[in-house]
């Protein structure tokens, strides 16, 4: 199988680095094709701005969401964002390695969604019209692929629990995983995470790495996160949830496919256009 890590830290020596380099040479091993985008060796350019689009005209005002629309369609976007998109439709999965600052991504590693996730690649893709609003949600273009975080935490794993003070490490990462890897059509796999990762002992390193290649052994057979797709019949042509669906959960948990959900029909396809999913 073919595995894309997009790897986000500063430091090649750290515990991140570490896990990049374990997880090439175990997918390696196993016969697995791999690729690595090191976004800061790359020198990866995070702001999403003009220099996106160099066949743009330079004197209109820019409308980023437009401009990412007609550069993908012409075939005109700058050549790094073409470059990464080529090796997300080569990719049967997708690793994310990061540390968890400020409760996000590194925005490296943020810049680099927003700039390849263009318009017509990862969003504004399908019919859109009457109870249906595109491809997105489960379906899209990355559909059939697997994605999966690996991050490093400073805090405690307790600190992450549904009581904890930092709030469920899952909700945290709701944003992510639901908005940015299920948007386009991923199945996203359950996180791994390393906690308080500034203290670990040298001798802890072993039990974080076996446990890593067994993440990484079940990454094409473990069950994934069980979203609900927009398009699966549960929500609604406003796109809330319908009655009888998430009975006894509140929160992100709504958006999980529970054994109690009542049996509902997928919603047939519309023909028509509509707006832009994305304004700005």
């Amino acid at each position: 199988m073919n595995i894309l890590i997009v790897y986000a830290h500063p430091e090649p020596r750290s515990l991140n680095g570490s896990l990049k380099d374990l997880a090439v040479a175990h997918l390696t091993a196993r016969g697995h094709a791999v690729r690595v985008s090191d976004l800061y060796a790359m020198q990866w350019k995070a702001a999403a701005d003009a220099g996106d689009f160099p066949a743009r005209d330079a004197s209109a005002r820019l409308v980023y969401v437009t401009a990412s629309k007609d550069a993908f369609a012409d075939g005109t976007q700058s050549a790094d964002v073409a470059a990464e998109q080529e090796k997300l439709l080569w990719a049967d999965a997708v690793i994310f390695q990061f540390p968890m600052w400020w409760f996000s991504m590194p925005a490296i590693m943020k810049g680099w969604i927003e700039r390849v996730f263009a318009y017509g690649f990862a969003y504004g893709v399908g019919v859109h019209g009457g109870d249906r609003w595109g491809d997105r949600y489960g379906e899209g273009t990355l559909l059939g692929r697997r994605a999966m975080l690996s991050l490093t935490i400073g805090g405690r794993a307790p600190h992450y629990g549904d009581r904890g003070v930092n709030g469920a490490l899952d909700d945290l990462l709701f944003p992510i995983h639901h908005g940015v890897l299920f948007y386009p059509g991923m199945d996203v796999m359950p996180p791994f995470a390393t906690y308080q990762v500034d203290r670990m002992p040298e001798e802890e390193w072993h039990a974080v790495a076996e446990a890593f290649k067994t993440r990484l052994d079940g990454l094409f057979t473990d069950a994934p996160i069980p979203y609900r797709r927009q398009n699966g019949g549960h929500y609604d042509g406003q796109q809330v949830l319908r009655p009888g669906f998430g009975r006894g959960t509140s929160g992100t948990r709504l958006h999980l496919r529970q054994a109690g959900d009542p049996e509902q029909t997928p919603l047939q396809r519309s023909d028509g256009g509509g707006p832009s999913l994305r304004s700005g």
